[in-house]
């Protein structure tokens, strides 16, 4: 991954502007979606997103990532949609597509099951745990990154994840052991 210098962020233009997109583009839309489950919602956000980095540039302090500052700003506005009225209505989860990589296909329907349950406990958890153990398990983040990108101390983040982690561990315990 070609990640667009500070030098070329603070003076964006078309170019870096586009590799930034691509770069990050799809993490950013992966944590929009694991907030607010809906796809259609999840490309405004995106968008969103982007737009706001293209307007607010110089508001880059360097003093985290370039990924932990746009995830931070994903954050916010995949927040900013959930409290929107049009948000109060019900979304089903949609299944997340796994690429095939078993052999036979009686094994590529369990490894899809086993995922989408997954998927499906991590959707279960509340927001705060959830946001929590994505960003430590999908964008290894450290605990250091995950409370600025959270705006909350580091110790926080340690609880949470633990919690987050436990409630995993009983419901998997359940089904898989």
């Amino acid at each position: 991954m070609l990640e667009v210098s500070l030098r070329h962020l603070v003076n964006l233009d078309e170019v870096s502007f586009d590799i930034l997109m691509r770069d990050y583009g799809q993490e950013v839309w992966n944590f929009a979606y694991s907030i607010v489950k809906n796809q259609s919602m999840a490309d405004d956000i995106t968008q969103d997103v982007f737009l706001q980095v293209f307007r607010h540039v110089t508001s880059f302090r360097n003093e985290s990532s370039i990924k932990t500052w746009l995830l931070k700003i994903t954050r916010n506005i995949s927040y900013n949609y959930r409290k929107a009225a049009f948000f109060r209505k019900v979304f089903l989860v949609e299944r997340i597509d796994r690429t095939e990589y078993s052999v036979s296909a009686e094994q590529s329907y369990f490894d899809k099951e086993a995922t989408n349950d997954i998927w499906r406990y991590v959707f279960k958890l509340p927001v705060k745990s959830r946001e929590i153990l994505i960003l430590h398990a999908k964008y290894q983040l450290s605990i250091l990154e995950i409370a600025q990108v959270l705006g909350i101390p580091q110790g926080t983040v340690r609880s949470r994840l633990f919690e987050a982690r436990k409630k995993m561990n009983v419901q998997l315990g359940e089904d898989y052991l």
